[in-house]
């Protein structure tokens, strides 16, 4: 969710720095030592390195929603959270709070991150060369069960009953670690080759796979073993039919190249004709476009 320099930070500031704009003789607090204004507030913060982060992101956003905006759906940006919900369970509430986000505000971090995922697509180039490499590491979204254990042992018993025609279901509900396993036949996870937070060790089982079929041997994890079942297992196809994919997995992976970014960037903040008009703050995106007033 971070994007490099371009991190999102705490709503509080974000509040202060688009209020210090307008209004910079209102009272932010009253002490009886004395008051705090607007812009005293304002003045402080942008001397911080908290509050430079935070005007640049709100820059690059402004500019990115303008030329963007209408591309990233909010079905979207809700798809990509509840994923999250549930890749996390029932400790993403203690997770956000480590992270210091509430959940608005881990949405706003989605859309931010989608919204540069359309500004990389539009501005590097894919050729053909490159969709035809990727391509041969793209596997599409497959569905499975899977029956999570603390053992090997117990990874192959459960394979050993399978193999003697006890159901899935049955296999499950006595091997599953917990009651929601036990009730639902395993836990239901769809990927693709490009997935976050799924073993590869997982993928690459499932792979091997039709739809129906188990795996033959536990399947060493970072938690424990598994055993998987194939739900959904469509044809890999050709480029021409998933081009869109292979693309977009590509634009994920220039996400985590800093100079891609880099380079984005400054063509949006560029095409976004940005001016600062604090002349204290003149200097803030340097490292991109010279703002400076002409």
């Amino acid at each position: 969710m971070n994007k490099k320099k371009w991190a999102v930070g705490a709503a509080g500031l974000l509040l202060s720095l688009s209020l210090a704009a307008c209004g910079q003789g209102k009272t932010v607090a009253t002490t009886d030592g004395g008051k705090i204004t607007q812009e005293q507030f304002y003045d402080k913060m942008k001397s911080t390195q908290q509050g430079k982060a935070q005007l640049q992101q709100m820059i690059l956003n402004k500019c990115l929603e303008h030329e963007y905006g209408s591309k990233v759906k909010q079905s979207e940006v809700d798809k990509q959270f509840d994923q999250y919900k549930k890749q996390y369970g029932t400790q993403f509430d203690s997770i956000l709070q480590q992270q210091g986000m509430t959940e608005s505000q881990l949405k706003e971090s989605i859309r931010n991150n989608l919204l540069l995922k359309e500004a990389v697509m539009d501005k590097t180039d894919f050729s053909n060369k490159q969709l035809e490499k990727q391509f041969k590491k793209y596997q599409p979204k497959v569905t499975v069960k899977e029956l999570a254990v603390s053992d090997k042992d117990t990874a192959q018993k459960a394979i050993s009953d399978l193999d003697n025609g006890t159901s899935w279901k049955d296999v499950a509900k006595q091997y599953g670690a917990d009651d929601t396993t036990k009730k639902n036949g395993g836990q239901e996870v769809s990927f693709d080759n490009s997935t976050s937070g799924i073993d590869n060790s997982v993928k690459k089982a499932a792979y091997k796979l039709n739809n129906g079929d188990y795996s033959k041997e536990p399947i060493k994890t970072q938690n424990g073993y598994a055993v998987i079942q194939m739900v959904k297992h469509p044809k890999k196809g050709t480029l021409k039919e998933h081009k869109s994919e292979v693309k977009e997995q590509l634009a994920n992976e220039r996400l985590s190249d800093q100079k891609t970014v880099h380079k984005v960037v400054s063509e949006v903040l560029k095409d976004g004709h940005v001016q600062i008009e604090d002349s204290s703050m003149k200097n803030i995106l340097s490292g991109y476009i010279d703002t400076s007033k002409k």
